[in-house]
């Protein structure tokens, strides 16, 4: 496309993060979040979107997303290639529905804990 040479060198210009989201219909939340992806529409048609706030051309839109499951499954093994979606349904998912993991803010972590009295178990 006749964008790629800007969009990844803006993509490569800096630091960035990388985030696994675990939220049911993560992607259409997140891509809420976003806005849309062309600046100027996003500024005009959802102004509080990250787009709107912080986007500065269609190719330096401050943020991606994934558009389906199966462009995030791809992504994610690009940026965490140790990641095993089904080991993470088998063994992590259950303990986040189960409320036994804990966001810690101080130490930017989840914690998962055990028992209901606190007591951590990872």
């Amino acid at each position: 496309r006749f964008f790629y040479n800007r969009l990844v060198g803006f993509m490569s210009s800096g630091s960035m993060s990388a985030h696994i989201l675990a939220k049911e219909d993560a992607i259409s939340h997140w891509r809420k979040l976003m806005g849309p992806t062309k600046t100027f529409k996003a500024k005009h048609m959802a102004p509080t979107t990250l787009r709107a706030r912080f986007g500065l051309t269609d190719t330096r839109n401050a943020t991606h997303g994934s558009d389906s499951t199966e462009t995030a499954e791809r992504e994610i093994g690009f940026f965490f290639p140790e990641f095993s979606l089904s080991d993470w349904y088998a063994n992590d998912e259950p303990l986040f529905r189960t409320g036994s993991v804990r966001y810690k803010p101080e130490d930017r972590v989840h914690i998962v804990y055990k028992n209901m009295d606190n007591s951590v178990l990872r």
